[in-house]
């Protein structure tokens, strides 16, 4: 659509060909090629009903080692995020104040910082962990189970990682008296649309026969929260005139909370079927072009394959013009021969008037056979070896055509496909049927584009076999500037030491450091 282009041209960069699709395939039916899948994660069981209609995977809960004596508190309910978050910071005070090692999960960056400076404030020490202390993140994490350590973590660095009471390495001392205060305590800040990513962030506590505790925060202006709901428990706690540090706290409102991530997961779930039913289309005929696609990159002979498709296009277009509805008088038999003459010359030879008042397949073999012929003649022309080559390099790049055009059409198809709702009719259905009739149009362009230019190929008497393409090394430039650096501007000259060669942003760059030139040199033109 040219946006690409825009883009370059609006930054001031080459402006690049646009990109064409050589392939497509969804996450699904890429894991789904594999012979055997299998996985291990600690949070599986929320998705079991994904990965048991996408992939067939059952999903088994191994026990824990030890028991888990975690205690999970019920979510406190606030009306507004400004209550809500007031409240958090309480909790972080009174447990650091006992020295509890505290553990507070936000939803982004920017309420991780926000909480930070609220801590500031007050006082409290704290450690950030938002991935934008790559180097200080291991000693962060190692020493997050230490007395009266808070760490703030967002949601995506803060899982995966096990924090061990009274630090890395543990001090005994330190380690029994966290575990008498009650272990690390997990403070989540909102809750997440998955399930899976809240029992992430509970599953820091607790971990190995560990005590400790969790608590989420809500308030009524929470994204999850605004989407189911929010609103009527905002209007409640309104008219009972509970303020904003006031908190709600129920079991049946968590129950709530978590039907409404149900919800949630069940919708991105649907969207995700919705995507691999259509590609499901296009996963079968990328299976048939791709198996076509092989036996002509490793079969060792194709004349056979050649020769079937000239008889199935000969025979299909006699079938289309000689039909048992139209007379035999009726046939139009001069624009047959013209049309299979535009895809094999030497059928331009056959003089229709020599078919008129045969039956359909005494005309299909005759055309039949001068076409195969005509194709053995060619084939004594060039030699067999070389027709064999030659229908190797045809035959995959026609195929490789096609089918990128193909891709192109059926995206196209895809983006409009929709408004067949309008008509009562499925719009999946309806991508199935035109998606089919667009495939077996490109087999046939294929089967024609082949014998068009089968029939036509020239090789030339003594041309030596092309030279294998290979990489060329980027020269060493040693035509610096007076000052000895290397100058943004450099760029290596032609071999024939005419004027300099214009690198382009995606080219490797002259220095011969293998990095592409907008990443190294191009830096700092």
């Amino acid at each position: 659509d040219g946006l690409h282009q825009a883009i370059e041209a609006k930054e001031g960069v080459r402006v690049e060909r646009e990109s064409q699709t050589l392939a497509t395939i969804t996450f699904q039916n890429y894991f789904r090629m594999y012979e055997k899948l299998a996985g291990m994660t600690g949070t599986a069981k929320t998705e079991e009903e994904e990965l048991v209609k996408i992939y067939n995977l059952p999903v088994v809960v191994v026990p824990t080692h030890r028991p888990m004596i975690r205690q999970d508190f019920p979510d406190l309910v606030y009306r507004t995020e400004a209550g809500k978050w007031r409240a958090v910071v309480e909790e972080i005070v009174h447990w650091h104040r006992q020295g509890r090692p505290v553990l507070v999960g936000t939803r982004s960056i920017e309420k991780n910082e926000l909480l930070s400076e609220m801590l500031r404030r007050r006082g409290i020490p704290h450690q950030l962990l938002n991935a934008k202390h790559h180097e200080r993140e291991a000693e962060i994490i190692a020493q997050a189970g230490r007395l009266g350590a808070v760490t703030i973590a967002t949601n995506m660095a803060g899982r995966g990682w096990a924090s061990i009471l009274g630090g890395n390495p543990p001090e005994p001392a330190e380690a029994a008296r966290v575990r008498e205060l009650g272990g690390l305590h997990v403070i989540g800040t909102e809750r997440h649309e998955a399930r899976r990513i809240d029992n992430q962030l509970r599953g820091r506590a607790g971990r190995q026969g560990d005590p400790g505790s969790s608590r989420f925060y809500v308030a009524a202006d929470d994204e999850l929260m605004r989407v189911f709901a929010g609103e009527r428990i905002a209007s409640i706690m309104a008219r009972f005139r509970i303020d904003e540090d006031t908190p709600i706290e129920h079991p049946l409102l968590t129950r709530q909370i978590e039907a409404a991530q149900k919800k949630v997961e069940q919708y991105h779930f649907d969207v995700r079927k919705h995507v691999l039913e259509y590609d499901d289309v296009m996963n079968v005929q990328r299976k048939v072009i791709y198996a076509e696609r092989r036996k002509v990159l490793f079969g060792t002979n194709l004349r056979d394959n050649v020769l079937d498709i000239i008889e199935r296009l000969v025979r299909g277009q006699v079938e289309a013009v000689c039909t048992r509805e139209t007379p035999a008088e009726e046939w139009d038999l001069d624009g047959l021969v013209a049309e299979l003459a535009a895809l094999i010359p030497a059928l331009g030879a056959v003089d229709p008037a020599a078919l008129r008042g045969l039956p359909a397949e005494t005309v299909a073999e005759r055309l039949t056979t001068a076409a195969l012929e005509a194709y053995e003649r060619k084939e004594a022309e060039l030699g067999a070896q070389t027709l064999r080559e030659v229908e190797r390099l045809v035959l995959l790049q026609t195929i490789d055509r096609k089918w990128i055009d193909h891709l192109y059409n059926m995206d196209a198809l895809r983006e409009g496909i929709g408004l067949r709702a309008y008509a009562q009719v499925s719009p999946l259905i309806e991508y199935q049927r035109e998606g089919y009739e667009l495939f077996q149009a490109m087999l046939r362009d294929i089967q024609e584009e082949t014998l068009r230019l089968l029939y036509r190929v020239q090789v030339e008497p003594g041309a030596p076999a092309p030279a294998p393409v290979r990489r060329r090394e980027p020269a060493l430039v040693t035509n610096r500037p007076p000052d000895g650096g290397g100058s943004p501007a450099a760029r290596p000259r032609s071999p024939g030491g005419g004027p300099e060669r214009k690198l382009g942003r995606n080219d490797p760059c002259w220095c011969g450091s293998g990095k592409k030139y907008k990443k190294c040199h191009g830096r700092e033109a």
